[in-house]
């Protein structure tokens, strides 16, 4: 859904939402941004060969079959290179809830990305998938993740002990309290403008070996 169809003015016109795909540009786009100080914690274990991008891609890759699924991301695409990620997952289609999270590579940061893509991907939520809920949260020691989700319109509902676990650029692991936000498909919209989305072309050879 476009940020026209939202209701919004269109928010840096040289980026946009889109689809992942298991491209050589995308795969190379997340290992420049996880090769940077402090992104270790955006995934489940080390990206730093081209495999484990791979492996980080595949399950983001959407699959045209799959008519509910329980996760939708979107890379945030600035001048035609991937330099973030906007994801919901564990959709759950009898609450009709989920969980938003995102990132922004460090050069790419400072320009109200992360804000905009949370933005259109709120709009695509209720508008496209039928959620009623939202939710994310972040450490509590990190406030600028916190400004994204005000910005997309997200209000503060607490403190979560211990809620959410991160890995260091080191590789160890360590738990933290949580900020906890939620936006409702009733809440009025911030006026923060929302990236474009641009769905999927045709599936390519590639994106169905990244799935299989």
């Amino acid at each position: 859904m476009s940020a026209q169809q939202q209701g919004l003015a269109p928010a840096l016109p040289r980026a946009r939402l889109r689809p992942w795909t298991a491209a050589d540009a995308d795969v190379q786009a997340v290992l420049r941004a996880f090769a940077a100080p402090g992104m270790a914690g955006q995934s489940h274990g080390p990206i730093a060969t081209e495999a484990q991008a791979r492996g980080w891609i595949a399950p983001l890759v959407p699959d045209p079959l799959e008519l509910q699924p329980r996760t939708v991301a979107f890379a945030i695409e600035l001048d035609g290179e991937a330099v973030g990620n906007v994801m919901v997952s564990a959709i759950e289609r009898r609450h009709l809830t989920c969980w938003m999270s995102y990132w922004v590579a460090p050069g790419a940061r400072g320009a109200g990305l992360a804000g905009a893509a949370a933005t259109a991907l709120a709009g695509h939520c209720f508008t496209v998938l039928g959620l009623e809920r939202l939710e994310l949260g972040h450490r509590l020691n990190n406030p600028a993740s916190g400004r994204v989700a005000a910005a997309a319109g997200f209000t503060r509902e607490g403190i979560e002990r211990q809620k959410l676990r991160y890995r260091d650029d080191d590789g160890a692991w360590h738990r933290f309290d949580t900020v906890l936000w939620a936006r409702l498909a009733t809440d009025p919209p911030r006026g923060t403008a929302a990236l474009e989305i641009v769905q999927s072309e045709p599936a390519s050879p590639a994106d169905a070996k990244a799935r299989a």
